[in-house]
């Protein structure tokens, strides 16, 4: 009798185990597909990407880790974020570069400045980022698009280095290192205007652009002239601001007779292959900084035509190595 107990109490015993392991295995089953086959979650976008408005009022959605970027005239903040292009700006047949950049973009190649769609499909990108609006514009766009993501800034943004570089940051997820390459740049421009004032007190200056058919100077607040005036605390010669008061190009063209009022304590001037014969010219001897020696050139290498981080630290660091001995 008491053996029969004992076999009824290891049956139930057993049943008892056998039912809760099934009922542990149906709890770790996945759940039933609500209306959708297994293969729906798999295409579904990853959670990473995320949707962002651009200059043009599109909607853009940028891919969580993109690793083929075009950003044509954009490496400068590209590079700044630590980010390579899979191609670089280019003009005449990739003979005309940033040079300033060769080092940086060593074996990128070229791309036409006009972006054509065959060359863009070419480089097959999983992002565009284009600066002007100009170039993304009418159905230019939705061809970029259809090749890839497409983040137009603007042009607003576009023409601030500062604001483009924020943007990008936020485009690329790399806010963060957006605002510290800004707060390292200020605190470089501020440690070289107390320098400069130091060594010299407080001078002015001007940017001139010579090339073999016209003379051009930097725009008060643009390009190089932003550096020379607001970074480094230069004063603005009277005809650089008159002549930065019309117009919107970086550099304004400048004739002869204007420039022998130019009344600088320095020149910085940009030099291009056959310009001498202008510089030649007796006007430019008559000038005060000339006949001082104040005068520092630079070749097409350096950065001065250019903005951004990369390119505006070079230009101090052409300052500097000019006025402080």
């Amino acid at each position: 009798m008491h053996r029969r107990k004992s076999t009824k109490y290891l049956i139930l015993l057993t049943s008892v185990i056998c039912l809760s392991l099934w009922i542990s295995a149906c709890g770790n089953q996945p759940a039933p597909n609500q209306g959708g086959s297994p293969s729906d979650t798999a295409a579904a976008p990853n959670s990473a990407d995320r949707k962002l408005t651009d200059g043009m009022g599109n909607t853009v959605t940028i891919p969580a880790n993109p690793q083929r970027i075009i950003a044509s005239y954009l490496e400068d903040p590209l590079l700044t974020l630590g980010v390579k292009p899979v191609a670089q700006w280019s003009v005449a047949n990739g003979s005309g570069v940033q040079d300033y950049l060769k080092d940086k973009l060593n074996g990128i190649p070229t791309i036409p400045s006009e972006l054509p769609f065959e060359a863009v499909t070419g480089f097959n990108p999983d992002l565009m980022i284009v600066g002007s609006s100009s170039s993304a514009s009418g159905e230019k766009y939705n061809q970029y698009a259809k090749i890839a993501p497409t983040f137009v800034l603007g042009d607003e943004i576009n023409n601030d280095w500062r604001q483009a570089l924020l943007k990008i940051g936020e485009v690329l997820g790399k806010t963060k290192e957006a605002q510290q390459a800004l707060n390292d740049y200020d605190l470089k421009a501020k440690d070289a205007k107390e320098k400069l004032q130091k060594a010299n007190g407080t001078q002015s200056a001007a940017a001139l652009w010579a090339t073999p058919k016209a003379l051009y100077v930097v725009s008060e607040n643009l390009s190089s002239g932003a550096v020379l005036y607001k970074d480094l605390g230069f004063q603005v010669p009277a005809v650089v601001k008159e002549i930065s008061s019309s117009g919107t190009a970086n550099w304004r063209p400048i004739s002869m007779e204007r420039l022998a009022t130019l009344d600088a304590d320095h020149i910085f001037v940009i030099r291009q292959s056959g310009e001498d014969q202008l510089l030649d010219d007796p006007v430019w001897k008559s000038i005060p900084a000339v006949k001082n020696g104040h005068v520092y050139s630079f070749d097409k290498t350096h950065s001065w035509l250019y903005s951004g981080v990369i390119a505006n630290s070079q230009m101090i660091d052409d300052v500097l190595k000019s006025l402080i001995k």
